[in-house]
Formats: C-alpha cells, sequence, structure tokens
C-alpha cells in the first residue's frame, strides 16, 4: 500500500499520451515498513534471510536486513502506474541498476521523468530512480505504453 500520509505525493489518474511533454516528472514517496518486506517475501516467494532474518543479515555484506530490490523498483511502477502516465498504462521493458541497499525504515523517493516519447506508437520512455535521502539507490530506464484519448 503506498503512503497517502505525505502529501507531496501527486494525484493518482491518468495522463494521455496526447498530454504527455518531455521532462514531465511525477514521483511518490513511501517507508519501506517490516511488514512491507514480509507481505513482498509472501507475495514472491523469496524468503531470502537477508531481508527476514536479523541475525543471518548481520553477518552478510550488509550488516542488517535489508528489503528486497524488487520491492523498491515497485515504487517506480507504481508511479508509472497511478501518476505517469497513469491509469491504463501498459509496461513494455524496464532497466534497473540496484546502487545502495534499502532498509526497513528508509524513507524511498520514486521518481520517473519524460525523456523521449513516440505518439505514434504511443510509447513513453523515462528515467527511473529510487533515492534516501537524495542519494541514488536504483537507477533505470522503462519504456511504457500510454493510454490514449482515442479509440482503437
Amino acid at each position: 500500500m503506498l503512503d497517502t500520509t505525505n502529501n507531496d505525493n501527486f494525484p493518482r489518474g491518468t495522463i494521455c499520451i496526447e498530454d504527455i511533454e518531455i521532462g514531465m516528472k511525477r514521483h511518490l514517496r513511501k517507508q519501506v515498513t517490516n511488514r512491507d518486506i514480509e507481505l513482498f517475501a509472501e507475495v514472491s516467494t523469496d524468503h531470502n534471510p537477508v531481508h527476514l532474518d536479523d541475525d543471518y543479515a548481520q553477518d552478510t555484506i550488509f550488516e542488517g536486513r535489508i528489503a528486497h530490490g524488487m520491492l523498491t523498483a515497485g515504487l517506480i511502477s507504481a508511479v508509472i502506474g497511478e501518476q505517469l502516465p497513469g491509469h491504463g498504462t501498459v509496461y513494455l521493458g524496464q532497466s534497473l541498476k540496484f546502487l545502495a541497499p534499502v532498509r526497513p525504515g528508509d524513507l524511498v523517493t520514486a521518481e520517473v521523468e519524460v525523456i523521449d516519447i513516440d505518439y505514434g506508437k504511443r510509447r513513453v520512455t523515462m528515467t527511473t530512480q529510487c533515492l534516501i535521502d537524495g542519494k541514488p539507490v536504483l537507477k533505470g530506464e522503462a519504456v511504457v505504453l500510454a493510454p490514449s484519448k482515442r479509440f482503437d
């Protein structure tokens, strides 16, 4: 569930391909909780102890538990699917580079920015990143099929 207590998240909805412009940006902020990590482990069936077991995780290179990388990446999906372009968007591709761990309690900002648009094919390319305290923990690029005002 997204953190709706933070008023600087953009509203949910749809921005159709006809209204998208290069340079448009959207973001959300979400504090990652122990419950988020446990639920993600349950849904994904990824029960790696680095995510769930304090004692085990303490002896890893992370020196403590971390969130699943794909949980963090899922916040980008939330921005794309809820804000830009929003409802009706279809993911075509996403590259990801994990730069630093996300820990329980971290406040993550997920951001997307439009860098290319193919109006004829309704394809939008965006840079994507997640940050903690302004420092990138994940970077990538997404290509999506945006909804249109026209019915094809």
